[in-house]
């Protein structure tokens, strides 16, 4: 499943970005469990919520997480040690100088946050040391995102569609973007953990 070249950019990756949309939410129940509480590098998720009411996602998941979890501010610094959840009704970006960006510009693919506008981010951020991990989803958002972030030497992982509550996202960016692994959840688990796991 993991060749030399992704398993180099997997152990140096210097973030790890999650995002899903339908079916999002129980599949990370089985992920992030696998980032460890000294994480050496960011997770930064984003999930496709409603946006007329706040995110419960850091309250649902920090009981269940070694790592700290935690929405960011507007400007704030990206370190590590701690799982990121974009806030409801804002797009999440990542800065060149690794600190977060909030906005509030137009929906895209119907979303805010989007998962595109992320990927897309930090792809013009992180470049070849970008790990990004798509999973299931009722929309083609990510697939562009994941496409920059190829284009970037970055490292894309996407759920397999045979695994996915809904397979319309991981299929759009399996077509769109070549993801160079395709994996169930419990290999998208230990993949996160190799990733994340201090040295």
């Amino acid at each position: 499943m993991l060749g030399a070249d992704s398993a180099v950019r997997l152990t140096s990756s210097e973030a790890v970005l999650i995002a899903g949309s339908a079916g999002a939410v129980d599949a990370l129940r089985q992920l992030l469990p696998a980032v460890p509480k000294d994480a050496r590098i960011p997770v930064v998720v984003v999930v496709h919520l409603p946006p007329n009411r706040p995110s419960l996602l850091p309250e649902l998941f920090a009981p269940r997480c070694a790592a700290r979890v935690r929405e960011p501010q507007d400007k704030e610094p990206v370190s590590a040690g701690t799982i990121w959840f974009a806030p409801s009704n804002y797009h999440l970006l990542l800065e060149r100088d690794r600190t977060f960006s909030l906005s509030v510009d137009a929906p895209v693919n119907f979303s805010r946050p989007s998962i595109d506008v992320l990927f897309e981010s930090a792809a013009d951020a992180f470049g070849s040391t970008l790990c990004a991990v798509l999973l299931t989803g009722a929309n083609q958002d990510g697939s562009l995102g994941a496409s920059a972030i190829r284009r970037e030497g970055g490292l894309v992982i996407v759920q397999d569609p045979s695994t996915a509550e809904a397979v319309q996202m991981p299929s759009a960016a399996i077509s769109r973007a070549s993801p160079q692994i395709i994996a169930s959840l419990p290999e998208i688990a230990d993949l996160i953990h190799q990733a994340t796991k201090a040295p």
